[in-house]
């Protein structure tokens, strides 16, 4: 999983933000179904991926609010 730091997302364009949230949550819901049938090579893959989704989520909340205010 490419864990991208918080800085970058903030550089990175709308697109490829919404890229990285499909990608970690596919990322995610293969983990979860690997994690059904054995035990898991990296235990804490659940976590990291979720946590990547709350701050890819964060950040685009964080744009359609800015991109609100500059409108108004």
């Amino acid at each position: 999983m490419s864990m991208a730091k918080r800085q970058n997302m903030k550089t990175m364009s709308d697109a490829e933000l919404a890229k990285l949230l499909a990608d970690t949550r596919k990322e995610l819901r293969e983990h979860r179904f690997a994690a059904a049938g054995a035990r898991p090579k990296d235990t804490n893959a659940l976590s990291k991926a979720r946590k990547q989704i709350a701050r890819a989520l964060s950040e685009q909340h964080a744009r359609g609010v800015s991109s609100r205010r500059a409108a108004a």
